[in-house]
């Protein structure tokens, strides 16, 4: 079955929004290599709309400018992607620009797709297909849906070693969800990634249960 992995650069107070406005000082070779190996090898991406959006306004000009990550580009350029929105969208050559949150936008970023119907069964679906794993970036509805579901296979936080103060968390008013720490690499910025996965396993009690072994 194929995997799902998600990458979120995230701050030490779980901040994970607008990190434009505060990650790019972190942001060295060995979490270039760490993004590449998350969502570079990946075969299909799934995003966002919003995570989407921001993409396409970025990627496809620099793989044009054939700058220092053109070659990056021209990889997520290649692969094919999954838009999650719940409004009709429209994707191939000629496309006008991204137009944000007005209904019927329209792409011209090659091997883009949309979602067909609800989150959950259509990730189920790619899920049960053949293939290579599939890639998420930012998107972090999407990632709080399936890790509630317990379709996203693998967690990559890039944690931050910034207190960023405001802004949406990744958890928040959440159900308990116990999570198994696979991997942690600390970067010479500081930055721990770190690399989680759903822990059916995890243990449970009570104080009174922890006191007998004190």
């Amino acid at each position: 079955m194929t995997r799902i992995t998600a990458g979120l650069f995230i701050s030490l107070d779980g901040v994970v929004e607008a990190p434009d406005q505060w990650h790019f000082p972190y942001f060295n070779d060995e979490m270039g290599a760490a993004v590449d190996a998350q969502l570079g090898s990946a075969e299909t991406i799934l995003l966002g709309r919003t995570t989407y959006d921001s993409f396409v306004g970025a990627w496809p000009q620099r793989e044009a400018d054939g700058g220092e990550d053109a070659e990056f580009a021209k990889k997520l350029g290649d692969t094919r992607k999954i838009v999650v929105s719940r409004q009709r969208l429209s994707f191939g050559p000629g496309a006008s620009e991204a137009t944000g949150d007005k209904p019927g936008a329209s792409y011209d970023w090659r091997n883009s797709e949309q979602l067909q119907g609800e989150l959950l069964t259509g990730v189920r679906e790619l899920k049960a297909q053949p293939g290579g794993d599939i890639g998420i970036a930012g998107s972090v509805s999407v990632v709080r849906e399936l890790l509630a579901a317990g379709l996203l296979d693998e967690l990559h936080l890039l944690v931050h070693p910034i207190v960023v103060g405001t802004g949406a968390r990744l958890f928040r008013d959440a159900d308990a969800l116990p999570l198994k720490l696979l991997s942690s690499t600390a970067f010479r910025t500081g930055v721990v990634h770190c690399v989680y996965t759903k822990d059916d396993g995890a243990p449970n009690g009570s104080y009174e249960d922890a006191k007998q072994h004190l």
